[in-house]
């Protein structure tokens, strides 16, 4: 059996951080890296948009301000980002105050999808020159931590410390994983909402802010902004029942590619369950499955136009005069979200886009679109026992799966935390 000093699983950024601490400060340690993709995969492929402000990607019930802007100043001087410039802000400021919504000020790097497939490449063409064994296209199936040994689709390997960073895809796989190995974790929360599309006239604000940060009361926030080259994609999941549902995502490309004068963005929704349903992600799983069923194996889409008027959005009726531009998820399926998305939230993400239309005249243009739904999976909430999220001697849980961040800069930091645990 192949033994290693190190173990991770996944190889996103949480991933990808703690190995090059690893072997920076410890040249020649023996470390596998395992995913069950057949490329490198996390957030530096999605988009790969950072931001580098707290408490930006931070949940706050595992870090601090001092602790989380100690850590992204290592971050930062990794990755060495271009900070994006932000011009013309104080009119939309003074505006989201009158209605008693925040715009935060972010500092914020975006290489695009494309941007961010290079940097993977040469991230993992350079952990291989430092000795790390990648493992790419074989899944961690099973753990036996009392004999410090992770099963494999192919193998046993046997290990002194395991990293689990799964990501947001692996939440379910974590989920089995801390039930097996007996570590308690409370599941929760989750956020829930539509991702918008529309033409950047429409939203001239990210002519001057890339990814815009907006706070509304009820717990409800934009999220994920993409324009210039900017496009929806949806996300396949499985239930553990066997159920397959998708979720929307957005994306763009650099700024070296031209543009399609669209910009997407999510609007969410936090939903904190409590007693009897304790399970975000069994709730959030069950709004996808019916989205599902409704929209014929993929998701919905619905413009603004006839979401004010009640009725459901048709492929005869999807273009055309006001209609005037094409989605770029076009194997969504038209029709009525008023159908799937529970009440409440809808009425608070509906309540969000009208002031955000307050705020930036033209968001809802009757072209608008809304794709529904979009699922962030980082509710996991491991009881960890140690530092560095360890939540049993030698397994540490990185990364937006374990809840320890919500996006690229935190999970690397979540790693370099695990990292720096393991090292002493």
């Amino acid at each position: 059996m192949e033994h290693y000093e190190t173990i991770i699983v996944g190889t996103g950024p949480a991933g990808l951080a703690a190995a090059f601490e690893i072997l920076r400060r410890r040249p020649g340690s023996p470390l596998l890296l395992l995913d069950k993709n057949e490329f490198s995969s996390g957030g530096l492929r999605n988009d790969c948009k950072m931001n580098f402000s707290w408490p930006i990607g931070f949940p706050e019930h595992c870090w601090d301000k001092a602790t989380a802007e100690a850590y992204l100043g290592r971050v930062e001087a990794f990755l060495e980002p271009k900070i994006l410039e932000k011009r013309n802000l104080e009119r939309y400021e003074l505006r989201a105050q009158k209605l008693g919504v925040d715009l935060l000020r972010v500092r914020q790097a975006h290489l695009g999808t494309d941007g961010g497939l290079e940097l993977i490449k040469t991230l993992v063409a350079e952990l291989k020159s430092l000795g790390a064994v990648v493992c790419l296209g074989e899944r961690a199936k099973a753990l036996r931590h009392e004999d410090s040994v992770l099963v494999t689709d192919l193998k046993e390997l046997g290990y002194g410390n395991l990293i689990v960073a799964p990501g947001r895809g692996g939440f379910s796989f974590l989920q089995e994983l801390m039930a097996t190995a007996g570590v308690d974790f409370v599941d929760n929360i989750v956020d829930v909402g539509v991702r918008i599309e529309t033409r950047e006239e429409h939203y001239p604000i990210v002519a001057d802010y890339y990814d815009p940060k907006f706070l509304f009361p009820k717990k409800t926030r934009t999220f994920c902004t993409n324009s210039r080259a900017a496009h929806v994609v949806q996300e396949r999941y499985e239930s553990p029942e066997g159920g397959t549902w998708y979720s929307v995502n957005g994306h763009a490309w650099s700024a070296s590619r031209p543009s399609n004068g669209l910009v997407n963005f999510a609007m969410l929704k936090t939903v904190t369950l409590t007693e009897p349903l304790a399970s975000g992600q069994a709730y959030a799983r069950m709004l996808g499955l019916q989205a599902s069923l409704l929209g014929g194996g993929a998701p919905i889409m619905q413009r603004v136009g006839d979401f004010r008027m009640g009725k459901r959005s048709t492929r005869a009726g999807f273009s055309g005069d006001l209609y005037d531009f094409e989605p770029t998820l076009a194997s969504a399926t038209p029709g009525d979200i008023g159908l799937l998305a529970p009440a409440k939230l809808l009425r608070a993400l509906w309540n969000g886009m009208k002031l955000l239309d307050t705020i930036v005249p033209g968001l809802l243009h009757p072209s608008t679109i809304m794709y529904y739904p979009e699922i962030k999976m980082y509710a996991n909430r491991p009881l960890f026992k140690g530092e560095g999220f360890q939540a049993l001697p030698h397994l540490y849980l990185v990364g937006d799966g374990a809840g320890t961040s919500r996006g690229i800069t935190a999970a690397w930091a979540s790693g370099l935390r695990a990292a720096d645990a393991i090292l002493g």
